[in-house]
């Protein structure tokens, strides 16, 4: 289908537009009406989010540090519909074997790994309380519209986006339900896309954000959300743990946060710059489970919802320049997550609050489509890169030394940060992406993984259709394979088609016919994780997407 043959888009002007409906893109909306109100002027603010609501595609454990909260609204305890009600009372840390466990004592962790003052609960359910207090002030919000093409002016500014058509189909062509798309302008323009999202990507690579910074690293975060026997709750309980059933140098860990109504979340984090393609993350979390520590938890429980999601890792050393002409990345969309902490949705606040103001001061001074250079320069001196400097290198000596090495060591700079300010390490690189670190098949070992049980493990499909995915099936794929034959070659040929393990979906297969294989994607399936665009070694496979509302429907994750 022609470009030219389509008709007009609509479009709309706003001052403020936010493309993402977390936690960092509704704190900057309602900034920016805070400040709007209390200088006496109107400022017209509009957040388009890609789910079928807000908080459909939220996933996070999540603890949350309430100091993003705190400085929006200072008074959020008082409300009754606050949807932080669970306090942590209780925090460990563990290293697990194959066959026990060994408890940290909290004595040894640095100050700022402990959780107390934080609040277990739903970020999903923090989206959507934060969605109501926007709309409240006068932000439009505007879920299912999927923001997929940036707007720019004759400069080279981003004037804004483009959301997708809706009702082509998967040849091309218009159907019998085509609605063009709506061109969403404003004076400035705030991605709060989350990790790896589109657009976020594509600023990053057209400006060159990420010129003189480390690579970013990234993470999948497998989560499930179970209602446990009376006996097994313990409300305000945090749980953590490293060690197995991930060798010593594959990175990662769990977590069990004890929600209110009987309710605990529990994930699996694996770092992608693992090094074995037969490795799946999401066979080690069900296999995780099944530990001693851990599976009296879940027997006698019922399982209630699945999800998975990327989670950027790089912290300090890689996050980008944030600004651009007419523009800004918050939140995950700029990397701000705290590694050994397992947060970021305080910084996401944060963040969101500081680009608002320089946002807010900008329009008060007559500008727009030229950058918002205060942010950029404000956010190392700020708490988020306070946050994040203390913890610098702790993702660095993980992946250089492995777990057990690496968490003493980054336990040793930790406390050397917190106490004298200075780290014996300096500043460490990175070295290599994600994409890059996989070994080929041959020099790898292949893991055989135990079938699940149905108690306390389970397969892809089941859990699949407890994370409520869906997609208009008769639409253009939004998992964009560049080369199908580079993804027979090299992905399959040489590392054993790690796709189909590293997806914790199963969007994707390699299927065996009459001696060859046929690469299969069930993009059906596809939960919006973002794990295909990083992981895959040559970088073959692009997620974009899909129509607006797509997706998984998490209702409390």
């Amino acid at each position: 289908m022609d470009a030219a043959d389509l008709p007009e888009r609509e479009s709309m002007d706003f001052d403020v537009l936010v493309v993402g409906a977390g936690p960092a893109g509704l704190a900057s909306a309602i900034r920016l009406k805070q400040l709007a109100a209390e200088a006496g002027s109107e400022i017209s603010v509009l957040v388009v989010e890609k789910g079928s609501e807000v908080g459909a595609h939220i996933l996070s454990g999540a603890v949350i540090d309430p100091i993003g909260l705190d400085r929006l609204f200072p008074d959020w305890r008082e409300d009754p519909d606050a949807p932080l009600k669970t306090p942590v009372t209780d925090d460990r840390f563990y290293m697990l074997g194959p066959a026990g466990s060994v408890r940290l004592p909290n004595i040894l962790m640095p100050k700022l790994m402990g959780n107390h003052g934080n609040y277990i609960g739903s970020l999903g359910n923090v989206a959507r309380w934060l969605a109501a207090k926007a709309e409240e002030l006068g932000v439009e919000v505007y879920p299912g519209f999927a923001a997929n093409e940036l707007l720019y002016d004759e400069a080279g500014a981003v004037v804004g986006v483009a959301t997708g058509d809706m009702g082509i189909g998967r040849d091309g062509e218009m159907s019998d339900r085509y609605t063009r798309g709506m061109e969403l302008r404003a004076r400035y323009t705030l991605f709060a896309e989350g990790a790896r999202g589109q657009l976020s990507k594509e600023l990053i690579a057209g400006f060159k954000l990420d010129e003189g910074r480390e690579p970013q690293k990234f993470g999948i975060g497998i989560k499930e959300l179970w209602q446990v026997a009376p006996e097994q709750h313990h409300p305000g309980l945090v749980q953590h743990s490293f060690g197995w059933p991930l060798d010593g140098t594959t990175g990662g860990g769990s977590f069990l946060y004890h929600l209110e109504d009987r309710q605990v979340a529990v994930g699996f984090v694996v770092h992608l710059n693992y090094t074995n393609p037969y490795l799946s993350p999401f066979e080690e979390f069900q296999r995780f489970k099944t530990h001693p520590l851990i599976r009296p938890t879940f027997e006698g429980g019922k399982r209630l919802a699945y999800g998975a999601r990327a989670i950027t890792e790089g912290g300090f050393q890689s996050v980008p320049k944030l600004v651009f002409p007419g523009g800004a990345l918050v939140g995950c969309a700029a990397g701000f997550v705290n590694v050994p902490r397992i947060k970021g949705s305080h910084n996401a606040v944060l963040s969101g609050i500081l680009a608002a103001e320089e946002a807010f001061k900008a329009l008060s001074e007559g500008r727009g489509q030229d950058e918002l250079s205060g942010y950029e320069a404000a956010w190392r001196g700020s708490d988020i890169g306070r946050d994040l400097w203390r913890v610098r290198n702790v993702k660095p000596l993980w992946s250089k030394f492995g777990t057990y090495i690496g968490i003493a060591l980054g336990g040793l700079d930790m406390w050397s940060n917190s106490l004298l300010g200075i780290s014996p390490f300096g500043t460490l690189g990175h070295g290599k992406p994600d994409y890059a670190s996989l070994k080929p098949a041959k020099d790898s070992k292949p893991i055989d993984y135990p079938k699940p049980d149905g108690v306390v493990s389970f397969d892809r499909l089941s859990s699949v259709f407890l994370s409520n995915t869906n997609h208009e099936e008769d639409q253009p794929p939004h998992l964009v394979v560049k080369s199908l034959a580079l993804q027979k070659s090299s992905e399959h040929d040489v590392f054993a088609g790690p796709s189909q393990r590293y997806c914790p979906a199963g969007v994707y297969e390699w299927v065996e016919e009459g001696g060859d294989a046929r690469f299969v994607i069930n993009a059906q399936n596809c939960v919006h994780c973002k794990t295909c665009d990083i992981k895959d070694p040559n970088q073959n496979i692009t997620w974009v997407a899909p129509e607006g509302g797509g997706g998984p429907n998490y209702p409390n994750m």
